[in-house]
């Protein structure tokens, strides 16, 4: 092993580490770059180890951090997070829990049903987690409770439906693979539909049937009201305004019409006025919005710069051709090599979070997997779903933590941990129907 390869793994061993010691991210991957730069130039003043890393490469991450800052797709982070938040505000989430629960309660399992055609209504609408867990958590969680459903059933829906916003578009997730791998946001957007109502279907599918052979778990409602013209035509007026949103910023997308930047401001600007027509908008609501945006943009920038100035540093100790010469060097093939990668994202899930998996081991796995012949998009959605499990994985699965936060009183975490599994399960079925059937994904995206 060569002095440029044994700093490169030391400098990726040292990034695991400490963000499991729980040193914040940002100071993790800016504090590394420096350090192992300064480590290069000892080595190679004193040392002669002739080494490429020292301060003049380093003031690259300069002109790198200028074209992330400058990047007129990041443009719609922003302008996204405050649709979602906004959306948040307006208690749209709230009309239509009532309103698809008279139609779905009914049915095996409705309340639960109507949980996940929330989850995935809001996934289509924000894109943010954090935002969507705990608003379903609030609003379903107790209805959920009082019609005896099973808790780890009504929990695990919870934390599963919630998670379908990091797949769906608008997708922050999504936007920032796009900015790492120079792919065009349109194509993964459109290319996660199918994939993420894949994960919808699995997940009603697996409600459905554990009510039919245990309906202790999910016991049919006591009250149902009677299907007539004027309960659809309420249902109808509750969800058309925000599908309408939807349809506006995906649409435009689909068809050409926009591009996604372009979108986001369509979206956040719709989201503003479906607040203010539902009467929830005003200067107190508009500055809070406002402020947990910027909040959010400002953690999401400093861990993209910190990730540029680590990137950038490791390139420079051969990491990515010593990750390149480590996986073509397996004993797999092709298919083999990125199932691996595929398992090790996996792992990794179990331990960090998804942001740092995104812009760490993302841009070093890519451009092998391209070499292989895959197409780049599939295997980015591959990768988005894959991912997905990290959320309801433990330790660090942050939708079980969401969940136990805002659950009332005699919900532990026992009983979320039981209920994510089977969902879990679940998202690596559709991870391998979409692995065997890459149509699932590069169907849409070819329609454009």
């Amino acid at each position: 092993m060569t002095v440029n390869e044994f700093i490169a793994g030391a400098m990726f061993f040292s990034f695991i580490g400490l963000i499991l010691a729980g040193v914040p991210i940002a100071w993790v991957l800016g504090g590394l770059s420096v350090f192992f730069t300064a480590v290069g130039i000892i080595l190679d003043v004193d040392f002669g180890a002739r080494l490429e890393v020292d301060w003049l490469y380093t003031g690259i991450v300069v002109e790198r951090i200028w074209s992330v800052m400058s990047n007129w797709v990041m443009v719609a982070l922003p302008l996204f997070v405050y649709m979602g938040l906004m959306l948040d505000r307006s208690k749209i989430a709230h009309r239509l829990m009532a309103n698809t629960l008279r139609l779905f309660g009914r049915m095996p399992g409705g309340l639960a049903v109507t949980v996940t055609l929330l989850g995935l209504v809001l996934a289509a609408s924000t894109g943010i987690i954090g935002a969507s867990v705990v608003l379903l958590t609030l609003i379903g969680l107790p209805v959920l409770l009082q019609q005896n459903y099973a808790p780890s059933l009504a929990t695990g829906t919870i934390a599963a439906a919630g998670t379908l916003g990091i797949l769906m578009p608008p997708s922050i997730m999504l936007i920032l693979m796009a900015d790492r791998l120079a792919l065009s946001v349109g194509e993964l957007f459109i290319g996660a539909v199918l994939p993420g109502l894949l994960l919808s279907a699995l997940y009603i599918t697996y409600i459905v049937i554990r009510a039919l052979f245990n309906p202790a778990a999910a016991p049919p409602p006591k009250e149902v009201e009677a299907l007539s013209v004027s309960m659809l035509l309420d249902i109808g007026k509750a969800t058309l305004l925000p599908l309408g949103l939807i349809f506006a910023v995906l649409g435009g997308i689909f068809f050409g019409i926009t591009t996604p930047t372009e979108a986001s401001g369509i979206g956040a600007l719709g989201a503003t006025l479906l607040a203010l027509a539902s009467g929830h908008l005003s200067l107190e609501t508009l500055k809070e919005v406002l402020l947990e945006t910027t909040k959010i943009i400002a953690f999401i920038f400093a861990i993209l710069l910190g990730a540029t100035a680590y990137s950038l540093v490791l390139r420079g100790f051969g990491g990515d051709a010593l990750m390149a010469e480590l996986l073509h060097n397996l004993p797999f093939g092709s298919t083999g090599i990125l199932l691996f990668i595929l398992l090790i994202t996996f792992v990794l899930g179990f331990f960090l979070d998804w942001i740092e998996i995104t812009l760490i081991l993302l841009p070093l796995v890519a451009p092998v997997v391209a070499s292989l012949g895959f197409d780049l998009v599939w295997f980015v959605i591959l990768f988005a779903v894959c991912l997905q499990t990290s959320f309801l994985t433990p330790p660090v699965g942050f939708a079980i933590f969401y969940v136990k936060g805002s659950a009332p009183d005699g919900i532990g975490s026992g009983d979320i941990y039981r209920g994510v599994w089977p969902f879990v399960l679940l998202q690596l079925l559709g991870l391998a129907i979409i692995f065997q059937w890459p149509e699932t994904v590069t169907w849409l995206p070819g329609r454009m």
